[in-house]
C-alpha cells in the first residue's frame, strides 16, 4: 500500500519538499531523503565484486538505493546503503550455515564440478548504519572549507522511549528501502531493509536484517534509531541494536511449529527468537 502524506499536517510542521527529483522533505532542520533504484546490472556487480574482493553477492543488490538523513546546521549525516552493509558482511565473515545433506541447493558460484560453500551465503551483516559530519564553514577569506568534525557512537544507558513512539501522532513522511535480498535458492530468505517514519516530534527508523534458512535457522538483527526535533540545538541520536537467533530444532523443542510458512513476518514472531546481543549507543560529535 502506498503511503500518502497529509498536506495540511506537512504544512503545519513547516515541511518542504526537497525538490530536484528527490523524494523526501526538509523537516525541522533535517533533510530526509529516500532513494529507490533498480538492482545493479552485471557490469556494476563486477565492479562491486572487485571492490569487495569476492565472487559472491546477493541475488538482488539495490546498490544505488539509500536512505539519507542530514541535519543541515550541524552537518550530521546518517545514511544507509548496500555497499557498507556488504563490507560488514565481508569483515564479519561468519562460517556458512550448515544445511541438511538432502537439501539441493543451487548457489550462484563460478562454474565448477563441485560447489564448495566456503563463505557466508546468507550475507549476514553487523551493519547498523553509517554516520558522518558534512559541514562547510566560512574561512577568514570568505571561502567555504570543510569542517573537521567527526562522529562516533558511544555506549550509553539511555534507551529509546518505545512507549512514547507508540502514541498516536501524525506521520509526515514514511518510506521503506530494500538494500539487498536473496531467496537462498528458494530455501528461505536473506533480506536487508530500512524503514523511516517522521512525526512532528522527531524521526524514527528501523534497519532490519532478516534471515530464514528453512528448517535450519532464523536470525534477526534490528537497529533502531530515534532523534527528537530540538530547535537550535545539536541533535541527540540514540541507536539500539538487538540481535536474535534460534534454530528450528530449538523452536520444535519449545512446542512451536517448524513449518516455514509460520515465519514469514519477523515483526510478528521476533519474540520467539532469543536475544543474543543488545546495546544502546548515542552519537557523539567531536
Amino acid at each position: 500500500m502506498e503511503w500518502e502524506s497529509d498536506e495540511r499536517e506537512l504544512k503545519a510542521a513547516g515541511a518542504q519538499p526537497l525538490g530536484g527529483g528527490r523524494v523526501g522533505y526538509l523537516i525541522r532542520g533535517w533533510e530526509i531523503e529516500s532513494r529507490k533504484r533498480s538492482i545493479l546490472n552485471s557490469s556494476l556487480l563486477q565492479q562491486w565484486e572487485e571492490k569487495l574482493q569476492t565472487s559472491h553477492l546477493p541475488e538482488m543488490v539495490f546498490g544505488e538505493s539509500s536512505l539519507v538523513l542530514k541535519h543541515v546546521n550541524s552537518g550530521v549525516k546518517i545514511h544507509f546503503n548496500a555497499f557498507d552493509a556488504l563490507c560488514g558482511w565481508k569483515q564479519e565473515a561468519l562460517p556458512p550455515v550448515e544445511v541438511p545433506a538432502a537439501a539441493k541447493w543451487k548457489f550462484r558460484s563460478k562454474p565448477t564440478d563441485q560447489v564448495i560453500l566456503d563463505y557466508d551465503y546468507t550475507f549476514t551483516t553487523p551493519y547498523s548504519g553509517s554516520a558522518s559530519v558534512e559541514k562547510n564553514i566560512q574561512s577568514g577569506r570568505g571561502a567555504a572549507e570543510e569542517n573537521s568534525c567527526n562522529a562516533h557512537w558511544e555506549d550509553c544507558q539511555e534507551e529509546i522511549d518505545m512507549v512514547a513512539l507508540a502514541s498516536k501522532e501524525p506521520i509526515l513522511f514514511y518510506d521503506e528501502v530494500i538494500l539487498y535480498e536473496d531467496e537462498l535458492a528458494d530455501n528461505g530468505v536473506s533480506l536487508l531493509t530500512v524503514k523511516v517514519r517522521v512525526m512532528p516530534s522527531g524521526w524514527f527508523l528501523l534497519l532490519r536484517y532478516w534471515l530464514r534458512v528453512d528448517g535450519v535457522l532464523m536470525r534477526l538483527r534490528d537497529t533502531r534509531m530515534h532523534c527528537a526535533f530540538k530547535v537550535n540545538e545539536e541533535p541527540i541520536i540514540l541507536r539500539e541494536s538487538c540481535w536474535r537467533e534460534i534454530t528450528f530444532k530449538a523452536l520444535s523443542s519449545k512446542g512451536y511449529p517448524i513449518d516455514s510458512a509460520a515465519y514469514g513476518d519477523p515483526g510478528v514472531i521476533c519474540e520467539r527468537l532469543p536475544i543474543v546481543k543488545r546495546k544502546t549507543q548515542k552519537l557523539i560529535i567531536s
